[in-house]
């Protein structure tokens, strides 16, 4: 079944690499594209019959699904107008507030919308092997995770390292709202019973780079997810949208697109 995609942010570092796994996917194709008003390359054509837009609610006509990568209210802004036009979305966006996410959960009863921290498909593999790994362990061994980006990314931590520490959490059945430490300074005292530990570091131009510890009295298992390219992100997000155009209405991540159970 081929398909015409919609990419939100086009010219961006996501974007451009969309496009170009759209451009080597046999069924799929770019149908519409738009980037933010003043760009100076707005109304060029990026494939035969697709000219850039200003205007979301232009890129998403006569699409079958949509990848956005933008700011959390730009996304919020592109997900109403698909909602609107019945256009299922792959959101790459992280860096949400509480009430953003709820009201992506809403759109999700009128559009499927995939919401995904990491659409790399070894990624999500890490997020399921973290769950598993939390449950097998069990509450002896202390978890800390250890992430790195480039030095352009505006949010931290990672909206990858939390999903992470989500993992974490659903695995030994805590919530993670509840045991997340994010800074460490000073007196700290000692380490609080079931802490999940996150850490940002931020430099050059990483793509992405995720560690999981294990710590336990005299041993330590790690799970480890380096990226070189952002060629993997892209192409996951493509399947992602792919995947959506046979889907009901509902809000979804990747580990579902892949079809990974919670747990062995």
């Amino acid at each position: 079944m081929s398909g015409r995609i919609a990419v939100i942010g086009a010219l961006g570092r996501m974007g451009e690499r969309v496009r170009a796994a759209l451009d080597e996917h046999p069924d799929l194709t770019l149908g519409g594209a738009s980037e933010m008003p003043g760009r100076a390359e707005i109304g060029t054509e990026l494939v035969p019959g697709v000219l850039l837009s200003d205007s979301p609610a232009a890129a998403l006509m006569g699409c079958n699904a949509a990848i956005v990568f933008a700011t959390p209210d730009a996304t919020l802004e592109v997900l109403r107008r698909a909602a609107d036009a019945g256009v299922p979305c792959a959101v790459g966006t992280t860096g949400f507030s509480a009430a953003q996410k709820k009201e992506i959960a809403e759109l999700s009863g009128r559009i499927g919308i995939v919401l995904a921290a990491n659409f790399s498909v070894a990624v999500n593999v890490l997020f399921h092997l973290s769950r598993r790994a939390a449950e097998l362990l069990g509450p002896d061994f202390d978890a800390e995770i250890v992430e790195i980006h480039h030095s352009a990314k505006v949010d931290a931590p990672s909206g990858t390292a939390l999903r992470i520490a989500e993992a974490v959490a659903e695995g030994r059945h805590q919530r993670l709202e509840d045991h997340a430490v994010l800074a460490r300074e000073g007196q700290t005292g000692a380490r609080p019973e079931r802490a999940i530990g996150i850490q940002a570091l931020r430099g050059g131009d990483n793509p992405g780079e995720h560690t999981l510890m294990f710590v336990g009295g005299g041993e330590r298992l790690e799970l480890i997810h380096r990226s070189s390219t952002r060629d993997h992100f892209a192409r996951g997000a493509v399947r992602a949208a792919d995947w959506l155009t046979t889907r009901s209405p509902g809000l979804y991540d990747m580990e579902q697109v892949l079809g990974l159970g919670e747990s062995d």
